[in-house]
């Protein structure tokens, strides 16, 4: 049966080797104290914890599930015994401000004790998850009085938040948004709608649960730009900063779903409940966008977690596992058969795993250092990290869940039949990775995102400013990695161009070469990482064997996964007949 144990010798040669993590605390205002000290004993407390207390909950969280009744819903056995030990620990203040009850270290120290949780139990890490981007919008956009009342609770973890968009009518698109905001005498507002797919909108682990809420004033312009955001809490605060009078906020069912059955994904129910505006009038996207942001790097970081799990849970099987005889000559005499790993295509997938995973880790962690300085630096480091992310945001939502989902199911597929059965891991992980390119905006969606908002329309200002970064370390990078890494952003720099060209007579080029895009964008992205890492590891490959490993998969991803940039590119060039010729009357089933 498959065990988690946190990849504690990889964070450790991402963040201090590979993204110099000790000169980045240094850049920021108070981060000399995160020293290799302060992170070694905060990263082993939190793999302690996600291997010990939320591991083991992981499968039995899956089979009980959530149930719902008048009353609320209950989460699984020791959901909320997990979530106390949490709350003890301090956990939920990592990053917040000291003023606040916090311990104010960095957002990306944060993230690295998340990658811990989310893998070892990726249902339970949602419910204190959702509350960090509550807590970051609440602190942006929140005036100090409504700073002052929740987020001492929120930060102390006593109450948990949740992000309300999604009506039974729009999804994606949020211009058909029905809930009602009436103004109140005392300068609150009526909420009355329903809101769909809320995850953690309703559970048993916290005292009270702050929800903001997307809704229309009377009178509000048509479309996106007449939405507001309210924080609708589920207890009325008290002066005192208690839970007071119960608000008109009811959850009416759960959604019986493929998978995160553990986490409550919630039908919610807002009956002239109490909620108080949070920013600008009609500029409640604006304001929402600080959560979706951050709930977006989050869910990109899942689609690594889902290639960790299946990483270590295959790689074991596969050295256990007999099976057959090396092509090439016996490679076990003393054992009936040799091990599934002798096997190319079985070191293939595993290989491929190994690749998005620690990639992805590579590239989430460097969002977080970019987090870090966009939330604590100032001018032009802080306008410089804001628009990065922005243009990287997309890249790494949609590549690494859809790559995350890939290396699930062939984590899934390594242990053959077994692979299918509950007992191994593997069909779960699978399942939980499924929504990951679903939630906070499908691929489609970041797709749009990135080749409409974030390319094209600067004129690939945004595109060329990044090519630049991978440029400057070109000249430092072995030449195997740095060859195919140059052709690789010629060819990006020159499908963009490609794109905006045909994009000026025909709008339906964008849409059906958007994900293509953002897939060759992201295969870029990830070899410039691996490329990095690659040469790092060249350098020092008789140290340990490790670093050989790591040389290893470099290697694999150059030879054999950067090479599907060009079946996107083909796809890029072949434009949008192939999609679009057939009328909508005759696109029909027969």
């Amino acid at each position: 049966m498959y065990e988690y144990r946190a990849p504690l010798r990889d964070i450790r040669f991402v963040l201090e080797e590979l993204l110099d993590c000790d000169s980045h605390y240094q850049s920021l205002p108070g981060g000399s104290q995160v020293n290799r000290e302060l992170r070694d004993a905060i990263f082993n407390e939190a793999a302690k914890f996600s291997e010990q207390i939320l591991a083991p909950l992981r499968r039995s969280g899956d089979e009980e599930g959530c149930s719902w009744s008048e009353s609320g819903v209950s989460t699984p056995s020791g959901f909320i015994d997990a979530y106390r030990q949490y709350v003890d620990g301090g956990w939920p203040g990592l990053s917040m401000p000291e003023e606040l009850g916090g311990q104010g270290l960095p957002l990306s120290v944060d993230l690295v004790c998340g990658e811990f949780t989310g893998q070892a139990n990726q249902a339970w890490a949602m419910y204190p998850g959702l509350s960090s981007g509550c807590r970051m919008t609440i602190s942006a956009h929140g005036t100090e009085q409504q700073r002052q009342t929740y987020l001492p609770n929120m930060v102390s973890g006593n109450w948990t938040g949740t992000m309300c968009l999604t009506e039974p009518q729009c999804g994606s698109d949020l211009s058909f948004l029905k809930t009602r905001a009436a103004p109140n005498d005392d300068g609150s507002y009526a909420i009355t709608g329903t809101k769909i797919f809320i995850s953690a909108g309703e559970h048993d682990m916290a005292e009270n649960i702050v929800h903001l809420v997307l809704a229309r004033v009377p009178g509000a312009p048509e479309g996106t730009r007449g939405i507001s955001l309210f924080i609708v809490p589920k207890f009325l605060p008290t002066a005192d900063g208690h839970c007071g009078e119960r608000n008109a906020v009811h959850c009416g069912s759960v959604e019986h779903k493929m998978g995160i059955h553990a986490n409550a994904t919630c039908v919610m129910n807002f009956d002239a409940a109490k909620g108080f505006l949070l920013g600008e009038l009609n500029r409640g996207l604006n304001a929402m966008f600080t959560f979706m942001n951050t709930a977006r790097i989050g869910t990109a970081s899942q689609g690594m977690n889902h290639a960790e799990v299946a990483l270590q849970g295959a790689l074991n099987y596969a050295k256990e596992r007999e099976a057959g005889r090396s092509l090439s000559g016996v490679k076990a005499p003393d054992r009936p058969a040799d091990p599934l790993i002798v096997h190319p295509d079985v070191r293939r997938m595993l290989l491929t795993i190994r690749a998005f995973a620690e990639g992805g880790r590579a590239f989430a962690h460097y969002l977080a250092q970019l987090s870090d300085h966009e939330w604590q630096s100032h001018g032009d480091t802080q306008k410089n990290a804001k628009d990065l992310l922005a243009f990287l945001t997309p890249i790494a939502k949609g590549f690494m869940t859809e790559t995350g989902l890939e290396a699930a199911n062939l984590g899934m597929q390594v242990y053959g039949g077994h692979g299918f059965i509950r007992e191994w891991g593997m069909e779960q992980n699978l399942r939980d990775a499924r929504i990951s390119t679903l939630y906070e905006g499908t691929t489609g969606i970041q797709s749009l995102d990135l080749l409409g908002r974030k390319t094209l329309a600067d004129g690939g200002a945004s595109l060329q400013n990044f090519i630049a970064i991978i440029e400057a370390d070109l000249q430092d990078m072995d030449e195997q990695f740095s060859q195919p890494l140059t052709a690789r952003l010629r060819e990006w720099q020159s499908l963009a161009s490609v794109i905006g060209s045909r994009v000026q007579s025909d709008l339906d080029e964008l849409g059906a070469v958007a994900v293509d895009y953002l897939m060759y964008s992201g295969y870029v992205v990830m070899a410039w990482f691996w490329g990095r890492m690659g040469t790092l590891a060249l350098a020092r490959q008789q140290d340990e064997a490790f670093y050989a490993m790591k040389l290893a998969t470099a290697q694999f991803y150059f030879g054999k996964l950067l090479p599907r940039t060009l079946t996107h590119k083909a796809c890029i060039e072949s434009g949008v007949s192939a999609i679009m010729s057939i009328d909508d009357e005759q696109f029909a089933l027969f």
